[in-house]
Formats: C-alpha cells, structure tokens, sequence
C-alpha cells in the first residue's frame, strides 16, 4: 500500500496528521505529488516510517533548499517514474494537463499520480489517474490524502 499526497503548501499541522495517517496505516511507500514549498518542512516528512518519493510543483521555488532539506529523504525532480509491485507509475505535478494526458496515453504507466489542482479525483481506466487532493486544505477547506493498494488499485480517500 502507498499513501498519496500533494500539495501541503508548508501546512505543518496536516502534514503531521498525513506522516500520522500514512504511519498507522503501515503504507510502504509515500508519494508527494509537489508543492511542498518551504525546507523547513521535511523535519515532518523525516517521521515517516516508509520512503518518501517527492516532485517538485509549481510553487517550489526554493528548489536549492529543498533538495538540500530532502537529501536524506528523496531526490526531488520534476518528474519521476516509479515502480511499486510491478505497478509502473508516473508522478508529475500536473502545471500542464496535456503533459498528464499525454502520459495517461501512453499507456507506458498503470498509474499517473498529479496534484496541482487542489481537487481530489480518481479516473479509473486502463491507466489509472489519482490526484489526491490538497493536503494543505487552503484552497477547497478540505485536506485529503489517498491510500491505494498496489495490488488491486483499490483506493481510499482520507481526511485529515
């Protein structure tokens, strides 16, 4: 089982209730689809007790500082490729949709994970599209994180 996350926009308080839900849910893995903002925040993403997978967003700015925050942690770039129990998965910020169409085509991933939107949505079909949401709250006034299981792409959305 991965936990899926984006956007935390420096919201330490969710960020801790997502490291707390991905810790008590004994997820494998946990991915961060970007915007994670400011260094400072991966004190928190240190307690996780899985690997952490990130990507840059829109709004990383800071990018020196974050690779430097996150060494221990994960090399931040702007796209990754991943693969969880033989799942090939895509994660990407999600700036440009035709990028994320485009991968979604390709039909090369079995899972495409985006954030951006600060909108939760899963597109079931041959490849799957998660996008779980804000975990910030900021924008929607809701914070949610995803937990899928690898094997069957069953999902759930959880509120923090």
């Amino acid at each position: 089982m991965i936990g899926i996350m984006s956007d935390s926009h420096d919201h330490l308080k969710a960020i801790r209730a997502a490291v707390e839900v991905f810790n008590q849910s004994e997820v494998d893995m946990v991915v961060h689809a970007g915007d994670l903002i400011a260094p400072f925040t991966s004190r928190e993403f240190e307690k996780l007790q899985a690997p952490l997978e990130a990507i840059f967003g829109n709004n990383d700015g800071e990018r020196r500082g974050l690779r430097a925050a996150y060494a221990k942690l994960c090399a931040l770039e702007d796209f990754k490729e991943l693969e969880v129990d033989g799942r090939k998965i895509a994660v990407i910020h999600g700036t440009n949709q035709s990028l994320v169409d485009a991968l979604t085509e390709s039909r090369k991933y079995d899972l495409v994970i985006r954030g951006h939107t600060h909108q939760m949505g899963v597109a079931e079909g041959e490849t799957m599209v998660i996008n779980p949401g804000e975990t910030c709250g900021y924008v929607s006034g809701v914070k949610t994180v995803i937990l899928l299981n690898t094997h069957d792409l069953s999902w759930e959305t959880v509120q923090l």
